[in-house]
């Protein structure tokens, strides 16, 4: 089991985010530099962040278990998030995906598609014929409930090889993470070979590594079965060595990108009541973050968005038997729980994301700043 001894902790450092979080979902105050340059009003580029399950205490985990500052403290703007879904006070991944990913609220279990079951347009949808590029990475498997909600519409999150079905001809330009075994025409019920769909719809597939380089073809990348192993299993730099790949392919359309990166074991974690496991991916998380925001501070015209859909676990950083000096992470349920999550962004446009506001409106917020 983690735990932290108070020795070298920089209290400043996570009393500041846990001050400023209250402060600004309170009022909508938007913290910045006095010396921030304003001039650019929209962005040409959007990178969402996803930590699957991560709440404010996950978030609070990185002050205390990373060796450096987390990357949460380069954001100017932070706010809160509500996430029930429509049908239930406790979200799950596809509800709260589908809100980010379509406006509409929806039931537990949806992949976008309203309470009537109709699908319903994604934002990635919505922006391919702006010419604008697009791409998804996940530590799960793309077919998973919030990647999927961002290109499929299915009525229940398990048809995972109907999902499937939705990629090749996606026109995503660039996605990365596990799903092999609902690709291969042995495995599915179907016998389509989507491999080849791939192929005839323009995409280089890659399934044994990351490429060092990419091509001017989309982009398919599957490294496991399903979801991709765990940072205690040696996962290594997957996530922040894809973000940097997808950056610099999308980054070549001058209209501009949107990339979606999920945290998907985070959430994992929390339902395992694992506390080693549920840090590490949430550090590998953060890790990730630095290569969004690094490549932001080079290209100005770039918004940087970090959330979650919900939380997971019911996850506390505790008094370990009372002592004050020494936190142990404990957990309430196996399950989600209702508390809003926290969403932090930096760039123009940032303004937009302050305070309180519902999962729907973030589809919202974003849309406005392509148009």
């Amino acid at each position: 089991m983690i735990t932290f001894e108070n020795k070298k902790f920089r209290m400043k450092n996570i009393g500041k985010i846990i001050l400023s979080i209250l402060i600004i979902s309170a009022v909508g105050y938007r913290l910045s530099s006095p010396n921030k340059k304003q001039e650019i009003k929209k962005p040409k580029n959007i990178i969402l962040l996803i930590g699957d399950g991560m709440g404010l205490s996950e978030v609070s985990a990185s002050y205390f278990f990373k060796d450096s500052t987390p990357n949460f403290d380069r954001f100017t703007t932070i706010g809160l998030i509500k996430t029930s879904a429509a049908d239930a006070l406790v979200c799950d991944s596809a509800a709260s995906a589908t809100a980010f990913a379509t406006g509409v609220a929806t039931y537990n279990g949806a992949i976008a598609v309203d309470m009537q079951k109709k699908p319903v347009p994604t934002i990635i949808e919505k922006i391919i014929p702006m010419n604008i590029s697009t791409g998804i990475i996940s530590t799960s498997s793309i077919m998973h409930a919030t990647p999927a909600s961002f290109y499929a519409h299915a009525d229940s999150r398990k048809s995972y090889q109907d999902i499937a079905t939705f990629l090749p001809t996606s026109k995503i330009d660039f996605i990365a993470g596990g799903g092999t075994k609902f690709l291969d025409k042995d495995n599915r019920e179907d016998a389509r070979d989507l491999y080849k769909e791939f192929e005839d719809n323009g995409y280089e597939v890659q399934t044994n590594s990351l490429p060092n380089t990419t091509t001017d073809k989309k982009q398919a990348i599957f490294l496991a079965e399903d979801g991709m192993g765990k940072m205690l299993e040696g996962r290594g730099d997957f996530l922040p060595n894809a973000t940097k790949i997808a950056l610099d392919k999308l980054s070549k359309n001058e209209n501009g990108f949107f990339l979606m990166v999920e945290g998907s074991q985070i959430d994992w974690g929390g339902h395992d009541n694992d506390a080693d496991y549920l840090i590490t991916e949430l550090l590998d998380f953060d890790k990730t973050i630095g290569v969004a925001l690094d490549f932001a501070a080079k290209n100005a015209e770039t918004l940087v968005i970090v959330t979650a859909d919900h939380e997971t676990g019911g996850f506390t950083l505790a008094a370990d038997d009372g002592d004050y000096n020494k936190i142990k992470p404990t957990f309430s349920t196996t399950g989600h729980s209702a508390t809003m999550v926290p969403i932090f962004t930096t760039g123009p446009g940032e303004n937009n994301f302050g305070g309180i506001f519902k999962n729907t409106a973030l589809f919202q917020k974003m849309m406005d700043l392509f148009n």
